[in-house]
Formats: structure tokens, sequence, C-alpha cells
């Protein structure tokens, strides 16, 4: 059913498959962009991901290479790399890394574009004009986040001790380059928790009430990737059309929850995160089993139609109508067990080392996070602790 309004942006133009990091110099060029500065991190540096991009562009004069970004970026240190931006002369944007680097970039684009000094300058959510062009150039090293599709740049507010969220559709990248040598080197327990998060990005993007035609389009293709490629993924990691199914998924998935949302497994998650510190990909393998049996009977229709993309036609076919919901259900929960032998992957809370004297505070965060307001079924403090319970481990 298409909503009675609805929007959807997803500018970028992708390059994707082997060979998509040579593409660059010709995708800047055509940006208009001559003198870029590439943001990456010190550990990408080291394991030659850094090298790899800049012998993919020898004829692009850089102007400045930035790697010093810390894994939860802050506001200081988006106004110190717009500084130096300025101040090398820079034209245009490179980021190459995960979450952090990419949300770094987010943040600089906005600073530059709007001709501030100072990130705080712009609070708020989808008030900022388009402003000075910059473009920007993003190459995802993990397959989870989805950040470069994403119209969102997560900050670190070090005065206040609070992550912000900057939202706007002036953060999102121009290029987005899904290279599956980006990813190889990814070990199996990190390649097994951002992949599930990829599943939940676009299993929640599917079924959340803000879903719309063109997010369900992107969330049902992110689903049937992440059934093909993940396990394969995990088991070689060197894999390349495996990677690149990954790359693929996340990207898409991204651009679904970026444009709908996410809902109850993403509310618990996040405050799984900020109280007992569970990396968010392994919160989202605990958590969406149990979420999506929470919520199984306010979403058939939506389980339903997943469970083709997760098993295939033949399964599909012999499942009664009435079941294909809980199958889809049952579906990813044994994916998660699967990635658990094959990687250790927590499937428990028990297993990622969360105390059950932390339910109550996580319990209290989680129903007051956004995400909750746009879960098919209403969730309330009591609710929480007993997903919490269910599983515990």
């Amino acid at each position: 059913m298409i909503p009675a309004y609805y929007e959807f942006a997803n500018p970028a133009k992708i390059c994707s498959g082997r060979g998509a990091l040579e593409n660059i110099p010709y995708e800047l060029k055509m940006l208009g962009g001559h003198c870029p500065m590439i943001l990456s991190d010190n550990t990408l540096k080291k394991l030659g991901l850094l090298d790899l991009l800049l012998k993919a562009m020898p004829e692009v004069p850089i102007g400045r290479v930035y790697t010093d970004i810390p894994t939860d970026s802050s506001v200081e240190t988006v106004n110190q790399i717009a500084a130096e931006y300025r101040a090398y002369g820079c034209d245009s944007i490179i980021a190459l890394g995960g979450g952090s680097v990419l949300d770094t970039a987010k943040g600089l684009k906005l600073v530059i574009s709007q001709h501030t000094d100072q990130l705080l300058d712009l609070m708020g959510c989808d008030c900022i004009p388009a402003g000075h062009r910059v473009p920007f150039i993003a190459i995802p090293t993990t397959a989870g986040t989805g950040s470069e599709a994403t119209a969102v740049a997560v900050i670190k507010n070090n005065e206040k001790r609070i992550k912000m969220e900057f939202i706007s559709d002036v953060v999102l990248p121009d290029v987005a380059v899904l290279d599956p040598r980006m990813t190889m080197g990814l070990p199996p327990r990190t390649t097994a928790s951002t992949g599930f998060d990829t599943l939940c990005h676009a299993i929640e993007a599917y079924s959340c009430l803000q879903k719309n035609p063109v997010s369900d389009v992107y969330a049902l293709t992110a689903i049937s990737l992440v059934a093909q490629n993940l396990t394969r993924a995990v088991k070689n990691g060197r894999d390349q059309d495996a990677r690149c199914g990954m790359a693929n998924a996340s990207y898409l998935a991204g651009s679904a929850f970026s444009n709908s949302m996410v809902g109850i497994v993403h509310a618990i998650g996040h405050a799984l995160g900020s109280i007992a510190h569970v990396p968010h990909g392994e919160a989202m393998a605990i958590l969406l089993p149990v979420c999506m049996r929470y919520n199984l009977r306010y979403c058939r229709e939506t389980y339903s139609r997943i469970l083709l993309e997760l098993e295939g036609p033949e399964v599909y076919s012999r499942t009664p109508e009435k079941d294909r919901a809980k199958a889809a259900a049952v579906s990813v929960k044994r994916l998660a067990n699967r990635l658990h032998r094959l990687s250790g992957m927590p499937v428990t809370l028990a297993q990622a080392g969360v105390d059950e004297t932390q339910f109550g505070d996580i319990a209290r965060v989680a129903v007051d996070d956004g995400a909750m307001i746009v879960n098919p079924r209403p969730a309330g403090y009591e609710d929480v602790i007993r997903i919490l319970e269910a599983v515990k481990g």
C-alpha cells in the first residue's frame, strides 16, 4: 500500500565491483573535484587499504591525507579537519573507512558547505540548506553500517558526553564506491556481526510504520543478498563475490532505513550499546530474532514476504501461508546460530557480557529511543524486560 505521503532520497552514484577504486579519478573529475582531502584512520593505514586507494589514483593531486580519526568521532575532530581542509586548499572529500570516518566526512561536508568553522552551529534535523557544493566520495570498509547511503552523521559532543545526530540530505555522498577489496580483511566475527546489522536494517526498514514502496524494494533486495552471501563471506573472507554481495546489501539496507526508519531492535540495541557497551552488530544479532517474535502478529504480511528472500521460492511455496511469518523469524534465528558456530558471534546477552542487573537501565533507555516510535507494535518498560529475559542465556 502506498502511504498518503512519503519522501525518498538516494542521490549517490554507485561504483560497485572489482576495480571500483580505479574509477575514482574519473568520478572526482566529473564532480569538479581537483584537490581532494582524503579521510581515513590509522588502522586502515596500517592494513594497507589507504595505500591501495592512493595507488588507484596516481594522477590526482592530493591536498591532504588525514588519518587521526578516533573510534568515536567528535565535534572537535570535525572542526580541526575543516580548518586543515581550508588551509591546504582542498575542494572535495574522499572518505575511506567505517562509520566513524564516514560520519566525520559528513560533518566536514556540513561545515564546509555552510561556510562555518563550528559544527555545533548546524544542529537540527533537516533544517540545513544545500549550501556550497562539496564533492564527496565514500568508500566503506565494512558491510554493515550503510553509512555511505544514509542522511545521518553521528558525532560525539565531548563537552556534554553525548552522541549527536546531524540529519540532512546535505551529508549524502555523491558517489559510493563498493569495492570487495575493502572488506576482505575483516575477521569472521566482525563480518558476521556487521552483516547482521545489515540484515536488521533491511528487515526493520521493510516492517516499520514509515515504510514506503521504494524503501521496500531496496530492503527486500538487501535481505536476499544477505541470505545468499553472509555465510559465504564468514566462511571465506577472500571470496570477492560474497564480499561484493554484502557491500551492496549494506548500501541498499542503509538507503532503505535512511528513508523509512528502524524499530524496536535498534531501540534496545542502542541502549545495550550505551549501558552495557555491546557492539552494535552483535546487539542486532542477539535481538533481531526475539524482536521479530514480539512483532509477529503485527507483521504477518511483511514477515511472510521476507521468508521468500531468506529461504527462496521452494521453502516459501511449501510453507503454509499462516506459518510463513513465524518461519521467517525462525530462519533469522537459524542464521544467527550458524554464524555463532562459525565465528563466535554472541547470540545471548550472557555471551556478550551483559549482567542481569543492567536490564532495568537498558529498558528505561530503550523505551525513550526514537526508533521505538515507528515500531509496528508499541513496547513499554515491561515488554523490553521480557525481551531481555528471553535472550539472557
